[in-house]
């Protein structure tokens, strides 16, 4: 039992600890990478937020597609139901005009389904961008702390 409790507060004052010595930038010698890494991180954040406004400039593109052809696909079945409703009572010019409107409408699904895909992987890229850029905003928040404290005098 004590061996557990050791155990577990040598893991609480690891954890507690580890903040401290994580900086990876500690003396005035490191500061041209520091700078170095900032500067990189900086262009990476401008760079996500490039790609994020052209995401999101055709995320609206993507609905918009998405939208219409589901609507195709919806009229394209009701039409393919209508020809074969006809098509029971008809002869066979009705059956191979249902036909064709049914294969029409298994197209115009396919192209909803197809365009509902692109939609959803695009709000997966938004996602994963904007996840990014927080992680990267963090890393460059972190890098100022690293600075500050590099560049304050000790006491």
């Amino acid at each position: 039992m004590k061996k557990i409790q050791l155990f577990l507060t040598a893991i609480a004052i690891m954890t507690v600890a580890s903040p401290a010595f994580s900086q990876t930038y500690k003396t005035v010698a490191d500061t041209a990478a520091l700078e170095k890494e900032y500067l990189q991180v900086s262009s990476d954040i401008a760079d996500l937020k490039v790609k994020l406004n052209a995401g999101q400039s055709d995320l609206g593109n993507y609905s918009e597609k998405a939208n219409d052809a589901a609507s195709d696909a919806r009229s394209s079945a009701a039409t393919t139901s209508d020809k074969a409703l006809d098509a029971t009572s008809g002869g066979v010019k009705d059956a191979k005009r249902a036909k064709r409107e049914a294969k029409r409408s298994v197209k115009n699904a396919k192209h909803a389904r197809k365009a509902g895909n692109n939609l959803k992987d695009q709000n997966k890229k938004m996602r994963d961008l904007n996840q990014e850029l927080i992680r990267k905003q963090n890393r460059l928040a972190e890098l100022d702390t690293m600075r500050t404290a590099i560049n304050t005098p000790v006491q």
